[in-house]
């Protein structure tokens, strides 16, 4: 049975209300992370890094790709898709920053996968290998080239810049959970090395301690790649199956539906770095107290001048005066 007017509009009346929240949030949550992790120095500088360029594109999405988004749907309802030019601009801008952060995102989060598999790999020798200067390097590249693949759509080479999106798409997941496989495998033959070798105990301890703190910074990692993959895997198989079986009303909707997941990947991750990074968490709890303390120190600073303020416009009478006006005349 085909869709309804009332039933797109009721779509993309849902979608807006939803994305004119995730902007909130994800701008919010993500320079809420960013300024916890320039507070926290006692995580690796790599691992930082990777991090934040994570953050960055989050808050782009939520102060730009999803406005725009949001913007796009609207026009959607109240003025139609077909020959509408302030559609065809919207949307032109909207898929422009769509391509941009998705890439930048999607490459960053392999990139982190690739990070956290040469640590627990090469052990000792990370540390010389893979170095903060040719980390920058390698995350600057990661935004040019995602530069580079929205001005290609921009440019109108929508063949090219689709190509390149679809490789992104395939063999990132391919790469990424190998890694994952191959990480899994060998920190589990780390700890039982550990453990069997007879060595002093506080040297165990130590090695256990760098093993713990390795394994739950891969653990965060992994979580950020599950929940990337949760809110992109609808996008790419409506994309899939639209690119098999052609367009229809249902599929278009389940189409509008995928692109808000994407943008919820964004507002999703600030809760998985609190939740498994206790350096992030520590700040970002501590940053809610004073804040939270700066506000009730307002409130009794207001509440004191307002009172200061009503007794000066009503005195109260002091003790002489009451018995004046009690006193016969």
């Amino acid at each position: 049975m085909a869709a309804t007017l009332e039933d797109k509009d009721f779509h993309y009346l849902i979608n807006c209300i939803l994305n004119a929240f995730l902007c909130f949030t994800a701008s919010t949550l993500n320079c809420i992370t960013i300024y916890a992790l320039r507070k926290a120095s006692t995580i690796p500088k790599p691992l930082r890094t990777l991090l934040l360029s994570l953050a960055v594109s989050d808050v782009g999405v939520g102060l730009l790709a999803q406005p725009l988004y949001t913007a796009l749907l609207g026009v959607a309802w109240f003025q139609g898709r077909k020959n509408n030019p302030n559609f065809d601009k919207v949307y032109s801008g909207f898929m422009t920053t769509l391509h941009l952060f998705s890439a930048a995102s999607y490459t960053g989060v392999v990139i982190l996968a690739l990070d956290r598999f040469l640590a627990i790999h090469l052990h000792l020798r990370y540390r010389e290998l893979v170095t903060q200067g040719r980390l920058v390097a390698v995350v600057i590249l990661n935004w040019v080239s995602a530069a580079l693949l929205a001005f290609l759509y921009l440019v109108d080479r929508k063949d090219i810049s689709g190509g390149i999106y679809a490789f992104l798409a395939i063999s990132g997941n391919i790469i990424t959970p190998f890694l994952y496989c191959k990480i899994y495998a060998t920190a589990t033959r780390h700890a039982s090395q550990i453990r069997a070798i007879q060595v002093d105990a506080t040297q165990q301890s130590g090695q256990l301690g760098d093993a713990v703190r390795l394994r739950k910074s891969i653990t965060g990692s992994f979580l950020v790649y599950l929940a990337f993959l949760f809110c992109y895997l609808p996008n790419f198989t409506t994309r899939f199956v639209i690119f098999i079986a052609g367009a229809s009303d249902t599929r278009h909707h389940c189409q509008v539906y995928s692109i808000t997941m994407i943008y919820l990947n964004s507002s999703l991750n600030p809760f998985i770095y609190c939740w498994k990074v206790r350096q992030i968490r520590q700040t970002v709890v501590e940053m809610l107290s004073a804040t939270s303390l700066r506000c009730r120190r307002l409130e009794i600073t207001q509440t004191a001048k307002h009172s200061r303020k009503r007794s000066s416009e009503f005195p109260v009478p002091s003790r002489v005066d009451r018995r004046q006006e009690e006193s016969p005349c």
